[in-house]
C-alpha cells in the first residue's frame, strides 16, 4: 500500500513538474531566461534530450514523495509547506553553486528569479503529490 503510494505520487509530482516547467520556464519566463541567462551552453528546442528531462522530473516527483513518506507529511497544505521549502533550498544550493563557478546566470537578481520560480514549481508539484498520496488508494 504504501510502494503504491510513493509510485503514484512520484509520478504525479514528475508530471507536475514537467507541466510547470513548461509553463514557468518554457512560456512566463522565456524572454526573461533569454536575456538573463547565458544562452552559449543552451541546446535549442529542437536538440533538447527529452528522455533526461522526463527523467530529470521524475526524480524531483519521487525525492518529494519519498520526504512526505518518511514524514508522514499528509495534506495539500502541509505538502506545499514541505515542498516548498526543499525546493527552496535545493534551488539555493544549486543556483548559487552555478553563479560561483561559471556564467550560467548573468547577474543575481536572475538567479534569486530561478530560486522563487523553482520554490514556486516544488510547492505546486507537492500540493499534487500529497493530494494523490492522500487518497484511498487499495
Amino acid at each position: 500500500m504504501k510502494t503504491n503510494k510513493i509510485l503514484l505520487g512520484g509520478i504525479a509530482g514528475g508530471v507536475s513538474f514537467f507541466l510547470l516547467g513548461w509553463l514557468i520556464y518554457g512560456i512566463l519566463l522565456m524572454d526573461y531566461t533569454t536575456a538573463n541567462y547565458n544562452q552559449c551552453a543552451a541546446r535549442p528546442m529542437n536538440d533538447m534530450i527529452w528522455w533526461a528531462i522526463i527523467l530529470s522530473n521524475l526524480s524531483s516527483g519521487f525525492l518529494l514523495s519519498l520526504v512526505f513518506s518518511w514524514s508522514n507529511t499528509s495534506g495539500l497544505v502541509a505538502g506545499a509547506k514541505v515542498s516548498g521549502i526543499i525546493g527552496f533550498l535545493y534551488a539555493l544550493a544549486v543556483d548559487l553553486s552555478v553563479y560561483s563557478m561559471s556564467t550560467a546566470f548573468s547577474n543575481l537578481t536572475a538567479v534569486l528569479v530561478d530560486i522563487i520560480a523553482y520554490t514556486v514549481m516544488s510547492a505546486i508539484a507537492g500540493v499534487m503529490i500529497a493530494w494523490v498520496m492522500g487518497k484511498n488508494l487499495k
